[in-house]
């Protein structure tokens, strides 16, 4: 597949990337690498039934103007080979397998969603692989609301079949004119890669990583002060599947994480507003790990447009 440069200069844009396979234990992981070779990389883990294609297209391109950016598919979704798993704790225990088979010795991790729940497990079980961690639209092991994201998101997705609409535009997106904008460009960025587009997950596969969020929403709860490394939280203000009570607990119990509120924002909030995440998270990830985090006096700072 030729490459073309993107606007930072940083090589081939995501939509572009060719589509990669490796190895792990037996298994075949999906996967599309871009962003210059130098430096830490940054590892994407998306959402409950998300392919290659669900990653946003301008958070990925923003991200690897300076970094490396490798986004992945699960065990069992999409590209990636054998049966998906029913916990958190067997997709990090893949992660890292993952991450190692890439000879990587440290990373830098980005996790949406369920990708944040197994983002949070990696760094508590190897402390030592990741350098910076990024959460977004997620919570804690134990936290509010969590397991109850199936029953939220049922009757919303089957409002989205009988209004032939995607579900993500109920799911991740509010529904005032702002949040309906956002929803309506979003899905179309998600539709911008025309050639090697990623399978859609099975139902099977679907239904297994909701298992697997239920019992994070029902396990006990983990340390998190335990996490010594710097985080940044973000999510939207009115994050239906996630409750954005639960970012605000994330960083009030991980010691100087920063946390960012977007206003008029649901689980999506990173991309709806994605032209101000994606220079907070290159500022993140760019400084000086001997600079302390901002700390908690961004706690339920809303980003007003």
């Amino acid at each position: 597949m030729g490459s073309s440069r993107n606007n930072f200069g940083s090589g081939e844009r995501y939509v572009e990337a060719p589509n990669l396979s490796i190895r792990v234990k037996e298994t075949a992981f999906a996967y599309r690498d871009v962003g210059p070779r130098s430096g830490v990389p940054l590892i994407l883990l998306n959402h409950w039934g998300a392919v290659l294609d669900n990653f946003d297209p301008r958070i990925v391109d923003g991200l690897a103007s300076r970094h490396r950016v490798i986004a992945t598919d699960y065990r069992g979704i999409g590209a990636s080979g054998g049966k998906a798993p029913v916990t958190i704790d067997e997709m990090a225990s893949d992660t890292v397998a993952l991450i190692r088979a890439l000879g990587f010795e440290k990373v830098d991790l980005l996790g949406f969603s369920l990708g944040g729940f197994v983002a949070q497990d990696i760094v508590l079980k190897a402390p030592g692989l990741v350098r910076k961690l990024i959460l977004t639209g997620t919570g804690p092991a134990g936290g509010e609301g969590i397991e109850r994201v199936g029953a939220v998101s049922w009757p919303r997705m089957i409002k989205a079949l009988l209004t032939l609409r995607d579900p993500k535009s109920y799911l991740f997106f509010t529904s005032s004119a702002n949040g309906r904008r956002a929803a309506k460009v979003f899905l179309k960025r998600l539709k911008e890669r025309k050639a090697g587009r990623d399978k859609g997950p099975t139902p099977n596969a679907f239904l297994r990583q909701l298992k697997a969020i239920k019992a994070w929403g029902r396990q006990q709860p983990q340390n998190l002060e335990r996490i010594a490394i710097p985080v940044l939280i973000a999510n939207g203000d009115h994050d239906v599947m996630v409750p954005t009570a639960n970012s605000i607990d994330m960083a009030r119990r991980i010691p100087g994480s920063q946390l960012v509120i977007y206003e008029d924002a649901g689980h999506g909030g990173i991309f709806q507003y994605h032209a101000d995440f994606v220079p907070k998270a290159l500022t993140f990830l760019g400084k000086s790990e001997n600079v302390t985090n901002v700390g908690l006096e961004n706690v339920g700072e809303g980003i007003r447009r």
